[in-house]
């Protein structure tokens, strides 16, 4: 009994840490954390801005994404659309070789992001673009996008994440992972910001520096989650990475149950791969008081979401049989501070999609969350694809309002 005690407060403990970072880091962004910068401030200079854009069996939305994404407020000759055309069908290849974009076709035997992004990069001369950024094959940039991040590069920056949102609710999963990724931007962009932090970066709508972002991409050990590998990369090479709130681009949110427990299943591998190869630098890191990069070894540490929601629920209704204060009140008590941090990191546009209906889906995601943990193995395997299929919500785009 006494082994079992000791388990469960260090357990708690845990938790109680997880929290704690959680919450401190919702609490921050409620306080600033964006390094947007006024949109009419006029540049010195219009730089070349290459966008990559991994396609990997996306016909059915690249075509509506490319042309969505060439109606840019910026300068037309002075940004070009790379698609990396991977596993794409050779109809669809010829109608993106009609618009005024770049195709660089690739083939691997096993097909994963970060080898489409190393592929291209080794096709592109040093020098040719002065910005590469990297967008999802479904990504809508808004038109005021590519500007923004001339302005932040001509502040300074050498790395920045955009403000990356849901362009589809149409299913109570597509709300709740709309949700959980507006939750994902205040803590880990803007309330990492605001503590002095280096933003997190999400796989797209980030752009980088030519040779920062070269350096960074040729040290990955991951299958999936390179975003993660590239993010320690550059901040343990001494760089920052800033956050632009105003900077939208429109990302196609999961709308099924089976889809959300694929891209999850990627996700947790990921983060294990990512704990597996940096845990030993990420401490070395912590231990010479470097933060910045130190602070995302922790975030990797820190419980999913879905999950610690789920265990501190489970916990909570354990605590109904325990004897001592201590194990009753502590479960409850995390469960409502966590609550609490949830709450203060969702945005008000949000709020009024939110229904009972996705409530009561809840549980459901968190045993599909779960099923995915144990099955992170095949993501250890082969490259597990989201596949991709909505045109934007336009009501959702209009209405937004953070």
């Amino acid at each position: 009994m006494l082994i079992l005690s000791f388990v469960y407060a260090a357990l708690l403990l845990y938790l109680g840490l997880s929290v704690l970072y959680l919450t401190v880091f919702a609490v921050a962004g409620r306080f600033g954390g964006t390094d947007d910068v006024d949109p009419q401030a006029i540049p010195t200079v219009y730089r070349k801005i290459g966008v990559l854009i991994p396609a990997y069996k996306e016909d059915a939305v690249i075509i509506e994404s490319v042309q969505a994404n060439l109606r840019q407020q910026y300068p037309a000759d002075r940004f070009e659309l790379i698609v990396i055309a991977d596993s794409i069908q050779p109809a669809v290849l010829t109608q993106l070789a009609q618009l005024p974009i770049r195709i660089i076709p690739v083939s691997f035997e096993t097909s994963t992001v970060s080898k489409a992004i190393n592929a291209a990069l080794a096709q592109i001369p040093a020098g040719q673009y002065d910005v590469l950024m990297v967008a999802d094959a479904d990504n809508h940039m808004a038109p005021d996008f590519l500007s923004r991040i001339n302005l932040a590069f001509e502040q300074g920056w050498q790395a920045v994440q955009g403000h990356r949102v849901a362009k589809n609710t149409n299913t109570s999963v597509a709300v709740l992972d709309a949700i959980s990724e507006e939750i994902s931007n205040h803590l880990f962009r803007q309330g990492s910001r605001a503590l002095g932090l280096a933003s997190s970066i999400i796989g797209s709508g980030m752009a980088f520096e030519p040779e920062l972002m070269r350096a960074g991409m040729a040290k990955l050990h991951t299958m999936g989650g390179y975003d993660k590998e590239l993010e320690m990369n550059i901040v343990m090479a001494g760089r920052s990475i800033g956050y632009l709130a105003d900077a939208y681009i429109y990302d196609e949110k999961v709308a099924s149950k089976a889809v959300f427990e694929n891209q999850r299943t990627r996700w947790i591998a990921a983060q294990w791969q990512f704990l597996t190869n940096y845990f030993r630098p990420g401490l070395r890191e912590l231990a010479a008081g470097r933060m910045m990069s130190g602070f995302k070894l922790i975030q990797a540490m820190v419980l999913p979401r879905v999950m610690l929601l789920g265990v501190l629920t489970l916990l909570s209704a354990l605590s109904l049989l325990a004897t001592r204060p201590f194990f009753q009140l502590t479960a409850p008590v995390l469960l409502l501070v966590f609550g609490f941090s949830l709450v203060i990191s969702v945005p008000n546009y949000l709020w009024k999609r939110l229904t009972v209906r996705e409530l009561l889906l809840l549980p459901m995601l968190m045993l599909r969350f779960a099923r995915a943990a144990l099955n992170m193995r095949k993501a250890f395997r082969r490259f597990m694809h989201t596949p991709h299929t909505g045109t934007p919500d336009v009501q959702l785009q209009s209405n937004k309002s953070v």
